[in-house]
């Protein structure tokens, strides 16, 4: 009972302080992660323990599955070229130039250990650019690229955090079973994902005619698509976001309107619902993860994520402005059939740059380290990789969540 009031009243918060964000002017995000910071330091709250099963099972596949159901499949195919650049070039450059700097500067980070670190900051989470976003009048193609990079980069960054985890336990890194193993997981996540998406098609041309059931089959999806890629341990991630594609390319010629709108309404009710608690359990996470740090630490701790962030963002703009480069080059040559709407101009490129928060997986791959090793030792340096890695995900929300907003309108009225 003490754990569903719990629950209870952090839906109540998250919903008010949703409703207060719009009179205040602030990004609904930036006020949640504040308040479950708030309320995670009230003494008669328990600690409240992110379960990393339950972010990747309840949270992700609803939330993918949503974004590439409602993304321009044609805006998407345009900028493949960027979105491939970002979801995964991207993310193990900054996993690499996170470890370097981490190995450098915090006492004891191991390589193995420091690359566990860069693996889990690497994906950026686009659920956290568009919600604060939204509203602001971003072009239609760079939500596309926010939104896509989304959909693939949270995939390599699992690979890269599965095989970085594996070195500290001792296993050997093969860099050419490495790379076999990505593109297993990515092809066995597309395949599942492409069967599914056959699977419920074929179900709802049966049983569109009820709305209700048409709808319920489309929610208990990619739940089940999720649970099915994980089983034969490809990624679920890919597999949740080919069926979002699959069925929103077959649901526009077979849906009729009225079902349209019901789905959509009952989609952006969940969605809100899950975006809010989000942010809630992201400020919730901080008062938790403190407590396992001696007090002398927090402070240089707090440093080390402070450069992180910064160097992340380097990264990311770096290559943001050289992919912007490459791409006007080979569309001058005539090269890879890049068209003039694929090319990036200033302002979308610092936004995209700008837009590079971590959110949500970050914080569930931390938490879900094993806390010992093969050999029943503890994992080396566990609480302090959670620990820099909530601080980073709350400074790149914050920090650049705040500004985010300020430099769109800034741009906007140049």
């Amino acid at each position: 009972m003490e754990n569903y009031t719990i629950v209870i009243f952090i839906l109540a918060v998250m919903i008010g302080l949703s409703a207060l964000a719009d009179r205040v002017k602030l990004p609904y995000p930036i006020l949640l992660i504040v308040a479950g910071i708030a309320v995670g330091f009230v003494p008669s709250i328990p600690d409240i323990e992110l379960n990393p099963e339950i972010v990747f099972l309840i949270f992700l596949p609803p939330l993918l599955y949503d974004a590439a159901f409602n993304i321009s499949f044609q805006t998407f195919r345009t900028n493949i070229n960027t979105i491939g650049t970002l979801a995964i070039s991207l993310v193990f450059i900054t996993a690499s130039g996170i470890a370097v700097l981490a190995h450098y500067i915090i006492p004891g980070m191991t390589w193995p250990l420091a690359f566990v670190l860069g693996a889990i900051l690497s994906a950026t989470d686009a659920v956290a650019a568009m919600s604060i976003t939204k509203g602001l009048g971003l072009s239609h193609s760079t939500n596309t690229i926010l939104e896509g990079e989304s959909l693939v980069n949270d995939a390599s960054a699992l690979v890269a955090y599965r095989f970085a985890v594996a070195s500290v336990t001792g296993a050997a890194f093969i860099f050419w079973r490495a790379t076999l193993d990505f593109f297993v997981l990515m092809a066995g996540g597309f395949l599942v994902g492409l069967v599914m998406g056959k699977i419920l098609a074929f179900i709802i041309k049966r049983v569109h005619k009820n709305d209700m059931v048409t709808i319920s089959f489309m929610l208990l999806m990619p739940f089940v698509t999720y649970l099915i890629a994980e089983h034969f341990h490809v990624s679920g991630v890919i597999a949740v976001v080919i069926l979002g594609l699959s069925i929103a390319r077959f649901s526009a010629k077979v849906f009729p309107e009225k079902l349209k709108q019901q789905s959509k309404s009952i989609w952006d009710i969940i969605i809100f619902l899950l975006n809010g608690l989000i942010f809630i359990f992201i400020g919730l996470q901080f008062p938790y993860v403190i407590k396992n740090i001696p007090k002398a630490q927090v402070w240089p701790y707090v440093g080390y994520s402070f450069l992180i962030t910064i160097v992340a963002l380097a990264l990311r703009m770096a290559r943001v402005f050289l992919q912007k480069l490459n791409l006007q080059n080979a569309f001058k040559k005539g090269k890879h059939k890049i068209t003039e709407d694929a090319l990036l101009d200033f302002k979308s490129s610092l936004i995209i740059s700008w837009s590079g928060m971590r959110g949500i997986v970050s914080l569930a791959i931390a938490i879900g380290l094993p806390a010992t090793l093969a050999d029943g030792s503890p994992f080396p340096q566990r609480n302090a990789i959670i620990f820099i890695s909530v601080v980073v995900v709350l400074f790149t929300l914050i920090g650049q969540g705040l500004t985010l907003p300020w430099i769109v309108k800034r741009l906007t009225n140049e």
